[in-house]
């Protein structure tokens, strides 16, 4: 779909980009020859990856030769909700490798809550994620882009709730809307400096952590099929695309726009968990204690 080496001389940072959708757009940035640069609070996962996809650009895996042509991965360990880590690291990256091209805010947080059962840490462990540290990102790369004249690209990863709100995870709703706020609000300041910034709703695209937070108990993605007037999930690959689009030169003129991918779900339904309201009080204990398994599976991996 994109020509070889489309992404030589970028140099791209992705939050979260270890695992899951980050993951999957490191690996087609790096096909196509940027130089991928990732972070996380689990160092240990990013350096994991790094080296994965690294090994896998250079050579070949199972006797299959790479696609991949160009550029390398980077690993950084960082935890976005501190502002003075995160100024730290951008510094480093523009004075150690040069200033980057692109950011792509993918690092987020999210489970299925009762707004009445959130406890204020429960809200803050999602709100300094997804909020506080995607803008303390978005604004240490910005204001180097502003103070070098170097033009810059920023995408983000939002969800379609941005429109119309979702029940059961409000904290989500809430940061989210604020992130594309920011979007359209540094499109129209930052554009005179040749600074984009766009934004992706995906629907479900299933992803192992995330699957357990939002839809505990059950298959990956099998209520999304049940609702989707395509019924089916969304791919890594659509993403990987759609993210390529954005960042790639070919239609820079796109500014302060979230695009939804989602096979018009929000439209039909409005993509939120308005049916858990049908939940019992067995229900949510189940959830809570599934959700504090795989929370203790995630503190055990970042230790």
């Amino acid at each position: 779909m994109f020509a070889d080496g489309l992404l030589e001389g970028r140099r791209i940072l992705v939050t979260g980009g270890g695992t899951g959708l980050g993951k999957a757009m490191t690996t087609r940035f790096l096909r196509l020859g940027a130089e991928v640069h990732i972070c996380g609070r689990r160092k240990q996962v990013c350096d994991e990856t790094a080296a994965e996809l690294n090994r896998l650009h250079s050579g070949s895996k199972n006797g299959v030769a790479s696609l991949a042509s160009g550029g390398k991965v980077v690993s950084h360990g960082l935890d976005i909700r501190d502002a003075a880590a995160v100024d730290h690291m951008v510094g480093q990256i523009f004075q150690n490798h040069g200033p980057l091209t692109d950011l792509v805010n993918n690092a987020a947080g999210n489970f299925i809550s009762r707004t009445q059962d959130l406890s204020p840490r429960g809200f803050d462990a999602i709100a300094n994620i997804v909020m506080h540290g995607t803008f303390y990102v978005t604004q240490a790369v910005g204001k180097r882009w502003i103070a070098g004249q170097h033009r810059g690209n920023v995408v983000s990863i939002v969800t379609t709730w941005v429109r119309n709100g979702s029940p059961f995870v409000v904290p989500s709703a809430m940061s989210k809307a604020a992130v594309h706020a920011m979007t359209m609000s540094l499109a129209t300041e930052w554009g005179r400096y040749g600074i984009r910034l766009n934004a992706i709703a995906p629907g479900e695209i299933p992803t192992e952590g995330m699957s357990k937070r939002l839809n505990p108990g059950e298959e990956p993605g099998a209520r999304t099929k049940r609702v989707n007037p395509m019924g089916r999930v969304g791919t890594m690959e659509e993403l990987e695309n759609l993210a390529t689009f954005l960042i790639s030169g070919g239609c820079d003129w796109i500014n302060g726009e979230t695009i939804a991918l989602d096979g018009a779900q929000a439209l039909a339904t409005g993509a939120g968990f308005y049916e858990l309201r049908n939940w019992s009080d067995a229900d949510w204990q189940r959830a809570r204690d599934q959700i504090e398994a795989q929370n203790k599976k995630d503190r055990a991996q970042r230790t």
